[in-house]
Order: C-alpha cells, then sequence, then structure tokens
C-alpha cells in the first residue's frame, strides 16, 4: 500500500489506528483495502487531510465509512481538525489490498 505523505511518523501512527475502521460489507479494515491514498499533517494549523476513495463510487456505507475515519482520527490527534476528502481518481481496484487483506478475503 502507497500512502503518500508528509510526515511519515505521523502517517504510520494514523494508519494504525485506521485498522481499527471496518468496512462493514467486506469487514475487512480501510487500511488494508486500500482506500486510503494521502494523510497529510500540518503542525502549525493542527490539521490533518486525509484523502481516501471507496470501493465503489455508490457504496451504501460510503458516509459511515469516512465519518468512522474522521472520528479515529479527530479522538487520536487531539486538537487536529480533520478534513476527510473522497477520490475516485485513480479509481480503488483489488490490486490496492495489502496482502494480510487478501489473506482475510481469501483471495
Amino acid at each position: 500500500m502507497n500512502v503518500k505523505t508528509n510526515h511519515s511518523i505521523q502517517c504510520t501512527v494514523a494508519l494504525a489506528l485506521l485498522q481499527e475502521v471496518i468496512d462493514p460489507e467486506l469487514g475487512l479494515n480501510v487500511v488494508d483495502l486500500g482506500l486510503i491514498y494521502e494523510l497529510n499533517f500540518y503542525e502549525e494549523e493542527k490539521k490533518l487531510d486525509v484523502l481516501m476513495t471507496l470501493s465503489t463510487r455508490f457504496c451504501p456505507m460510503g458516509q459511515s465509512i469516512q465519518d468512522s475515519v474522521k472520528t479515529q482520527l479527530e479522538n487520536n490527534f487531539p486538537g487536529y481538525t480533520v478534513n476527510v476528502q473522497l477520490t475516485f481518481d485513480p479509481p480503488w481496484s483489488y490490486e490496492r489490498i495489502s496482502m494480510e487483506g487478501r489473506n482475510f478475503l481469501n483471495a
């Protein structure tokens, strides 16, 4: 999984936290699904920008997943404003799933 970031240490922490955010339809976390594209931290402004995708544009749980990502990061980065932005460029594909995720899905 290739997550772009401007702060590798904070990104590692955030990705570990986001492993707790589960896609309810698949039962797999958003990190291993490869839904997180970028995590950028702005220390002075206390801001965290998340660029992510969903497995489909019309994912029925999309808003719930976005809200869970935002809540998880806000709860664990106190004082930070978390902005979650969706993109479908590039579109999500099966190849984005981590090896752990593939094993979990028996794929």
